[in-house]
């Protein structure tokens, strides 16, 4: 994911908190028992390849048509494919087994909204409204249908429920915004929209469709504020394209047209703000349900794109961010996104290409300098990656404090190539700009240990990074590792021990930890950690040293040097 895409993502969150086509032909083959397909399509559920999945669900469902369970794994299988005729059909079996299953009865009431039956739609949505993200999609869905109805007294009423969670306060605010401007109260929608402003102005929805509201009403210099405000952040190109539309004198249509796309805007926050490891699945549900409605296409599609990736559903993710429009603001992004998705199953060349057709049409975008620079870098092409990393600091004339990853990584290149002291000037600019990054603090400090130079400024910059990040095992690898190279070899094994326990798979932390127990005569130890670390898929030069390790074990350590006696020649330090 890009920075631009992380931050649009981040800035869609109201709360701390298209269909794949596979052919069938082409999906593999089919097993010829019930319970065969059925743990078929269980185990590619479980790897998240969904179309093969319900490939083999509807095989098994045709040797047992009413069995609830795989109906409703299908049903979930089509909405999170976008399939939404054949969803609504599995809804319907779905409810008669299981009356309360809150996605069934969504989709329901979603197709009842659609075709304007509106309390029929109601009525799904309450059934749903039983867990606490029942109960906030509910009230959001519920309040559009009152909208749809002309009925502003009843929607709000719809969404005094949200009161009973303090963290659905500022979806309260917002679609109060939407509804009311939908309805055409201006004075309340101004107060509303200036309310939800003043909870969640990082929230880039909020910002754009206030701006919206503002340019609506001819309170230009107001909403260029929001706007300015917004960018000072961090840069965003949708923001960026109302800067630029407000400056051209052209007066937006509404943000909310329909009550349909006043739905799909809450179903899309509910997307983004389930966007994470533990629901990423549910996640992908509400999105596509956003969908359906073609409201903000771009927007949407770039939401399930990152939400695919994040999955590791590669080639989904690149067909979702193939679907952003040439005109949209974030076909850049949606390129960019491709190259990523490219690179991480070795289309390495295909990848490439796409970056290099950004840069050849836009040759001042910043992120795809970087990320033609991270190409390179992961294939171990540093000088390439320098060369695209300079370009992107050409066109930072004065850098500020959000520029400190071109040096980092530009750094990071440059340590590879051997150019050490270059790289420690970019790493240090680094710090210059952002002084409390962790991950500059840990590469530079780590670098400077392992080269044994500047020992106490290297070890003062490691334990920075591990007091602002003291879960990473990385970082508290690297402390290990110094306490390792000054002779501390207890208070290595106590760092590295903990490394360990955070990174139990890392060849460099286990090897790490088996040179300090040998130095403290814990061979036995030594000898499990060498194994561990050999067993974990070293690099082979590393792999090298490790069985020689293994095999003899460390040479003994050089006496220690005599300090000179510097009496004569004065004070070193004076």
């Amino acid at each position: 994911m890009t920075q631009i895409s992380k931050f649009l993502i981040a800035g869609l969150l109201l709360t701390t908190a298209p269909h794949i086509s596979v052919a069938k032909e082409n999906s593999g083959p089919v097993a010829r028992s019930l319970s065969g397909n059925y743990l078929a399509g269980r185990t590619a559920g479980r790897i998240r390849d969904n179309a093969r999945a319900a490939d083999f669900l509807e095989a098994a469902l045709q040797r047992d048509a009413n069995n609830p369970l795989m109906v409703e794994r299908l049903f979930q299988l089509r909405v999170g494919e976008g399939h939404f005729d054949e969803a609504e059909k599995l809804a319907e079996k779905v409810i008669k087994t299981n009356s309360q299953q809150r996605m069934a009865r969504l989709v329901l009431g979603l197709k009842e909204f659609r075709a304007r039956r509106y309390d029929v739609a109601r009525e799904h949505f309450r059934e749903a409204a039983y867990t606490p993200v029942g109960e906030l999609t509910s009230a959001l869905l519920s309040a559009w249908t009152y909208a749809g109805e002309g009925s502003l007294a009843a929607a709000l009423k719809e969404l005094d429920k949200l009161d009973s969670n303090e963290s659905f306060a500022n979806f309260k605010s917002f679609h109060t915004a939407l509804i009311s401007d939908y309805l055409a109260t201006g004075i309340r929608a101004s107060e509303a929209y200036a309310k939800a402003f003043q909870d969640a102005g990082t929230s880039l929805r909020v910002t754009q469709a206030y701006g919206n509201f503002l340019e609506r009403n001819k309170r230009f210099a107001d909403a260029e504020k929001v706007y300015r405000d917004f960018l000072a952040n961090d840069r965003n190109v949708l923001i960026e394209a109302s800067l630029a539309r407000l400056a051209s004198k052209q007066v937006p249509g509404a943000m909310i047209e329909t009550p349909g796309a006043g739905a799909a805007e809450a179903l899309f926050a509910l997307a983004a703000a389930m966007n994470d490891d533990q629901s990423i699945d549910v996640a992908l549900l509400y999105g596509q349900l956003s969908l359906s409605f073609n409201a903000d296409r771009p927007v949407v599609l770039t939401l399930l794109g990152d939400i695919l990736a994040t999955s590791q559903r590669y080639e989904a993710a690149i067909d979702m961010f193939e679907q952003v429009p040439p005109s949209s603001e974030l076909r850049t992004n949606a390129d960019t996104e491709i190259a990523i998705n490219l690179q991480r199953f070795d289309k390495m060349t295909d990848a490439e290409a796409r970056v290099r057709s950004i840069v050849m049409r836009e040759p001042k975008n910043l992120e795809a300098w970087i990320t033609l620079g991270n190409l390179y870098r992961s294939t171990e092409n540093y000088p390439k990656s320098v060369e695209a990393y300079d370009a992107a600091i050409k066109l930072k004339a004065s850098p500020q404090r959000e520029d400190w990853v071109l040096f980092y990584y530009r750094g990071i290149a440059l340590e590879r190539m051997k150019q050490w002291p270059k790289a420690e000037a970019d790493f240090r600019k680094a710090l210059q700009l952002s002084p409390d990054e962790a991950s500059v603090l840990n590469y530079l400090g780590y670098s400077l240990i392992d080269g044994g130079q500047k020992l106490d400024e290297a070890v003062a910059m490691v334990k920075k990074a591990v007091e602002l990040k003291p879960n990473d095992g990385y970082i508290v690898d690297s402390l290990g590792w110094a306490y390792y190279q000054l002779g501390d070899f207890e208070k290595a094994v106590e760092a590295l021990e903990r490394a360990v326990e955070l990174k139990p798979g890392d060849p460099v932390i286990a090897d790490h930890l088996g040179d300090a127990y040998f130095r403290l005569g814990r061979k036995l130890e030594a000898q499990f950690q060498w194994q561990h670390a050999k067993d974990n898929k070293p690099e082979p030069v590393d792999l090298v040293k490790i069985e020689a390790k293994i095999k003899d074990g460390l040479p003994a350590l050089p006496p220690p040097t005599k300090p000179a006696d510097n009496s004569k020649a004065g004070n070193s330090n004076g």
